[in-house]
């Protein structure tokens, strides 16, 4: 058990490398990883399983009393950034519809569960950031589909109803027993299983980026200007997340910890369910604009950590 304490603080510390280095062994490996592709959705709902599990019901209670500040970043996840990758898509990529795909795909999909970890080191709002991954995940089977329909629906066909079922099962599920689990314990699973589960998720995170990026190989191992410019534009528009999140906080004028809290909230994103969903319902083109954002949203989080420290210290003052 010391061993995968161990095991997953040094993963946590490391994360603006990992999620690259597991990209380059899917690359590397891909005529191998790609005969697995199909563990990953139930790969993924473990994963969301583990993340869940420091959730309660009350937690969503206490943000619903103020709940501006949540209504703000579910606006900016899932209008503001998507229409801002589409209209830039649609404007660098005319007659690319499955790059336009791919750059929307990314910034439709709910935030990311290890948004957590950079608010917790950073002393953010911890419940704030539990509650919003927790209402974005159980909204991702409806929100995911809708808006992938209403930005490229025209372009490329979309499974509607498939892509929410496959959503339910590996996305919501898992997070409503996990949440379920710990408050019908008393919150006693966020203190005992939690952390016995938190390095298989580590894993399992590991594995998701690794077998999903084997559909991307191609492309990668072929750069060429245009893939250049797509990863250029992804990465922009991926920095432009963080900073309206920055921004929409200073203008509901909040303290430093909800500053940081919609910060990560509206900056990073689950590139794995982005991924899955490539993988599952679109051509391979779709998958590289998804899957280019793992070179980066971890170097990204923790750019803006340093101007958070920069701007507001710490917060251990406040502690």
């Amino acid at each position: 058990m010391r061993f995968l304490n161990s095991f997953n603080k040094f993963i946590e510390k490391r994360m603006a490398f990992v999620t690259p280095a597991c990209l380059l062994i899917g690359v590397l490996f891909a005529d191998s990883l790609s005969h697995v592709l199909f563990i990953v959705p139930y790969v993924f709902a473990f994963m969301t399983f583990c993340g869940s599990l420091g959730s309660r019901f009350g937690d969503l209670k206490r943000v619903f009393h103020h709940p501006v500040p949540l209504i703000v970043s579910l606006f900016v996840i899932h209008l503001v950034v998507p229409l801002l990758a589409n209209i830039a898509g649609s404007l660098l990529f005319p007659g690319h519809p499955y790059a336009v795909t791919g750059m929307v795909l990314e910034f439709v999909v709910p935030n990311a569960v290890v948004s957590s970890m950079w608010v917790s080191i950073y002393r953010g709002s911890v419940p704030f950031t539990l509650s919003i991954i927790l209402i974005d995940t159980l909204l991702a089977p409806f929100l995911v589909p809708f808006s992938l329909h209403h930005f490229v629906g025209s372009n490329v066909q979309v499974n509607t109803a498939a892509m929410m079922e496959e959503l339910l099962l590996m996305v919501a599920v898992p997070a409503v027993l996990a949440m379920a689990l710990n408050q019908f314990s008393g919150g006693t699973l966020k203190q005992t299983l939690s952390p016995k589960l938190a390095p298989f998720g580590k894993i399992a995170l590991m594995i998701v980026v690794a077998v999903n990026s084997s559909k991307v190989a191609p492309f990668i191992k072929h750069m060429n200007c245009f893939l250049f410019a797509v990863t250029g534009a992804m990465l922009v528009i991926a920095a432009s997340g963080y900073a309206i999140g920055w921004a929409c906080a200073l203008l509901l004028r909040r303290k430093r910890e909800l500053i940081v809290s919609m910060t990560y909230a509206c900056g990073m994103r689950n590139i794995s369910a982005g991924a899955v969903i490539a993988a599952a319902y679109f051509p391979a083109e779709v998958m590289f604009p998804v899957m280019i954002g793992t070179l980066f949203q971890q170097v990204l989080a923790a750019f803006y950590a340093q101007l958070l420290v920069k701007f507001y210290g710490t917060g251990e003052e406040t502690t």
